[in-house]
């Protein structure tokens, strides 16, 4: 078979309300040539099962089997992949209309890039979207640099990427070090190859709900620091870290002051990062912005 110009990765699981827009908005992509490859990871809904008659009858891999963990997955993907160019997509998110042609075409006219990013619009459980970007990641046009992400002045969403195939492998792929896939994949690629080119074009319409991950801080902070710490010089870490440990604080301060009190012995530091925060953990919560 021709090898496509882009290969999708879809790793799903426990999104039997969702899937099935995710998929029909992969497989409506025009402009380019593409792969859809679906891996469910132990989903003990009814997701095997819709996206078994969805690859019936749109006629894309799929393979189901037990939980392995969504880093294993995408590994597993990544290792079959034929196109030139991937890019993961969650099973709850919805693909805009000529998303694969707009970053596949900044990369054929930008050989020396290893990746892009875009720009996400957020959409409700029922899929209502937002009326403008999600302002965290429009400061990322035209660019984001590997102290921007480690420093936390920069966001990539995960959601928009799209990667050279051959450059991520011979990365290594997603680090099993890691929990957060997103971030350190971010690390890896900004430490070596430099600044990420971000597009202003919208990537992903992104589905909140009470299950995504980025809520789920006591994962993302201390993955967050870890990432760190793997990719960045001693220097670096040391400054990054400790404002992480400040951000960390901050968000305990804010969301439960005794879990802040428990972790101070973990996050106290000298930095004013955290002094200028430490004063949030005397005021009561209606008072404080998030």
């Amino acid at each position: 078979m021709e090898r496509p110009l882009v290969s999708v990765l879809l790793a799903s699981y426990n999104h039997e309300h969702y899937v099935e827009q995710a998929v029909r908005s992969i497989m409506a992509q025009k402009g380019v040539s593409f792969e859809l490859v679906v891996i469910d990871d132990g989903s003990s809904d009814n997701s095997p099962q819709i996206l078994q008659h969805l690859a019936e009858e749109m006629h894309f891999a799929f393979v189901s089997r037990p939980n392995k963990g969504l880093v294993a997955t995408l590994n597993e993907m990544l290792a079959i992949a034929r196109g030139k160019y991937f890019c993961s997509f969650a099973s709850d998110d919805i693909m805009p209309q000529f998303r694969l042609k707009k970053q596949t075409d900044f990369l054929e006219e930008h050989p020396e890039r290893p990746a892009c990013f875009g720009q996400v619009v957020n959409m409700d459980e029922n899929g209502n979207l937002e009326k403008k970007k999600d302002p965290r990641y429009t400061p990322g046009v035209p660019e984001v640099s590997f102290e921007d992400l480690i420093f936390g002045k920069k966001e990539l969403h995960g959601c928009s990427e799209m990667l050279c195939t051959d450059v991520f492998k011979n990365l290594g792929g997603y680090t099993d070090k890691i929990k957060t896939e997103d971030f350190a994949m971010f690390c890896a690629l900004a430490s070596r190859y430099g600044s990420l080119p971000v597009l202003n074009d919208v990537c992903c319409y992104y589905r909140l709900h009470r299950n995504n991950m980025h809520l789920k801080s006591d994962l993302i902070y201390p993955e967050t620091i870890k990432t760190i710490q793997l990719y960045a010089s001693p220097r670096l870490a040391k400054v990054a870290v400790a404002k992480w440990k400040a951000y960390w604080f901050s968000h305990l301060a804010y969301t439960n002051k005794l879990s802040a009190i428990r972790m101070l012995p973990h996050l106290i530091s000298t930095s004013f990062e955290f002094w200028k925060r430490l004063p949030k953990l005397f005021i009561p919560k209606c008072f404080l912005k998030y």
